[in-house]
């Protein structure tokens, strides 16, 4: 019956969750939510990170364990057809973050009627993990430091799996991210009078050319790496040379060097194309998460508590989480945990129509459950 109750107990809570969401540290309704349900649990929760909890179960030892679930959603219009879909237009949980919160929170709750556990266990509810990144405030902090935690565990649902499935990988994981910004600021002139002109629309064209073989030509090809132009936009009029263009990027690799010198390669076309086309061209980089870079060793304890069939050794993919600030300082696992359903409709994460089944979150609470007995 206790199982029950846990299990009807965290669907619930996921549905409230997934009818709220707000973005990034702006999270009021899921703050107040998250802490009413710490209190009534008897936790203290302590403020972080702006809008974020972290709650303290104390072990037999000071020396603590610690889990973390994102809270924020995404700028996302719904469009799953849930009779407890968002209300909040144009905002959604559309990854997963809801149910990473409603396991969280089932295992708090868990917590309190097992026995007292070895280690201090610390539960972190963290706002602003898809931007601009909670987990660094959290870690410049020191709570965690305080707190004496030793190692760091989150998981991730992820419809790249089979249900139920979850998904380990030692070492790099996810990779170290970043943005960029060009614009191109040349002379506008008549069409038919271009020499009069500096065309910021050929000096852009030129730029994604130049972009687009960075790699080929300048880093190792054994490095996985991913430099994109995702947009371009230029020009007034069909018979304009155009005065002004903008490109906006993204930058992933899963070494810091790759990462240095794609950077270097930027700042050196950009000054380029200022020579080859008369133009001026204003370079914005920024730098946002570190690569997610499990433990081995914490690997390989997970998976020598679980038979073969329950994990998937898992190639590096180029998604981000700054789940990675957290392991720059202290060694913790990043896992996926399987959704998908092959007899459904495969949709991925940021995807308007993700959903996931509830009960796929019992599995996640037993397995943090399992993670504090095998410290």
């Amino acid at each position: 019956m206790e199982h029950i109750a846990l299990e009807n107990y965290v669907r619930e809570t996921r549905r409230a969750l997934h009818r709220i969401p707000e973005l990034a540290f702006d999270l009021p309704k899921t703050s107040a939510y998250i802490y009413q349900e710490l209190k009534s649990f008897g936790y203290s929760p302590i403020a972080t990170a702006k809008t974020g909890w972290i709650a303290v179960l104390p072990g037999k030892t000071e020396e603590a364990v610690a889990f973390r679930a994102d809270m924020d959603a995404l700028p996302v219009t719904e469009d799953t057809g849930m009779d407890f879909a968002s209300e909040h237009p144009g905002k959604m949980h559309a990854c997963g973050h809801d149910g990473h919160m409603a396991m969280l929170l089932g295992f708090a709750k868990k917590l309190k009627v097992l026995p007292t556990p070895e280690k201090t266990v610390v539960l972190i509810f963290q706002p602003a993990e898809e931007a601009p990144g909670g987990a660094r405030l959290i870690m410049e902090s020191g709570i965690l430091k305080t707190l004496k935690v030793q190692s760091i565990f989150g998981f991730h649902l992820y419809p790249g799996l089979p249900e139920g499935v979850l998904g380990l990988t030692k070492g790099p994981m996810m990779a170290r991210n970043g943005e960029f910004d060009l614009t191109i600021r040349g002379k506008s002139s008549h069409a038919g009078q271009p020499h009069e002109g500096a065309d910021a629309l050929l000096a852009g064209a030129s730029l994604v050319n130049s972009i687009q073989t960075i790699g080929s030509r300048n880093l190792n090809p054994l490095s996985p790496f991913v430099v994109n132009v995702g947009t371009f936009n230029a020009g007034e009029a069909r018979n304009i040379v155009a005065g002004r263009a903008e490109l906006t990027g993204t930058i992933r690799s899963f070494d810091k060097e790759s990462y240095k010198k794609i950077k270097e390669k930027l700042h050196h076309l950009a000054k380029g194309a200022e020579l080859s086309y008369g133009v001026t061209v204003d370079l914005e980089i920024r730098d946002y998460y570190p690569e997610v870079n499990n433990d081995e060793n914490l690997v390989e304890k997970i998976m020598t508590m679980l038979p073969e069939s329950a994990y998937q050794v898992l190639k590096p993919v180029m998604l981000a989480e700054d789940f990675s600030f957290y392991q720059q300082k202290i060694p913790g696992v990043f896992m996926f945990l399987g959704t998908r359903k092959p007899e459904e409709p495969y949709y991925s994460l940021h995807s308007a129509k993700f959903n996931f089944d509830e009960q796929l979150l019992q599995l996640g609470i037993e397995y943090y459950t399992q993670i504090i007995n095998i410290l």
